[in-house]
């Protein structure tokens, strides 16, 4: 049995277009497509009386929004579910049997989309398969891409496989270029004045980015056109630059065994939080 394409429904702007997202991404995967809508609706009791004196109104909207957003894509298959529960907690618990996790940037309660929403940040932090939020002005979804070009981060640690796997399928389906980014930076201890050892410490540095992104991209597909990029700066800098004109940012994130807390590196909390494009995150483990 194929796993779905999950996306956390909601009924605000930014997610519909996380829905119209995962749809693309379902049909790209050849996936069936699940609408999750969690709520602690109990919390509204006392608000309005629903018209089925059954269902508390706060699951009577529920359900017509899931309705209203499965009518949206008539060309995957469609399963949903609306579940009383904490946000976080239903879709870090979908994301064991999902493909791929789709959230938005903010849900209603939001009062902008310039910063990612506490539900998506959390999830991201936890969840079990690769998770895509939905950033920035992506009207054409996740159908091959308006810029060509997807763009993965290479960080300090080892390769990471299932976030160059994914990064290299994610290229291959949209016929998009995959551009390896490696920032770098010398330490301020490691400069010197005299003029003949003044580029040296630079040198080894961009040097150990060079070989960082020989290492990462070593079992690059022959069907992926791929870039390398070493770029001085600080790394969230660098890849949020590198976010511009971009279809797709991806990122991979450690996961700690027994480790309850949010497992997002600095790096990746920031590029969260200012990507001007949609952000994978790939689960790693340690």
């Amino acid at each position: 049995m194929d796993l779905p394409v999950v996306v956390g429904v909601d009924g605000s702007e930014s997610g519909l277009r996380a829905v119209d997202w995962a749809a693309d991404e379902a049909a790209l995967r050849g996936l069936p497509l699940r609408l999750v809508y969690a709520s602690l609706w109990e919390r509204y009791e006392g608000e309005a009386l629903a018209e089925d004196p059954d269902k508390p109104s706060e699951q009577v909207r529920a359900e017509d929004i899931v309705a209203a957003a499965a009518r949206r894509r008539a060309d995957v298959k469609i399963s949903t579910a609306v579940l009383p529960e904490e946000p976080e907690y239903t879709l870090v618990h979908e994301s064991r049997e999902a493909a791929l996790l789709v959230t938005g940037t903010r849900g209603r309660g939001g009062l902008a989309e310039a910063l990612l929403g506490s539900v998506s940040l959390t999830v991201a932090g936890h969840a079990h398969c690769p998770m895509i939020v939905v950033r920035g002005d992506q009207d054409d979804g996740a159908r091959p891409g308006r810029h060509g070009r997807v763009v993965v981060g290479v960080g300090d640690t080892p390769a990471a496989p299932a976030t160059m796997r994914f990064a290299f399928e994610e290229a291959r389906r949209r016929g998009a270029v995959l551009e390896a980014v490696r920032a770098w930076r010398c330490p301020a201890h490691k400069t010197t004045d005299h003029p003949l050892l003044a580029g040296e410490p630079a040198r080894l540095h961009e040097q150990h980015a060079v070989d960082a992104l020989d290492a990462a991209l070593k079992e690059a597909p022959d069907d992926v056109v791929v870039r390398r990029l070493t770029v001085e700066g600080h790394a969230r800098t660098v890849l949020v630059g590198a976010s511009r004109d971009a279809d797709l940012l991806i990122l991979g994130a450690r996961r700690r065994p027994r480790h309850f807390g949010l497992q997002l590196g600095r790096v990746a909390h920031g590029v969260l939080h200012h990507s001007d494009c949609p952000v994978a995150v790939v689960p790693e483990p340690v």
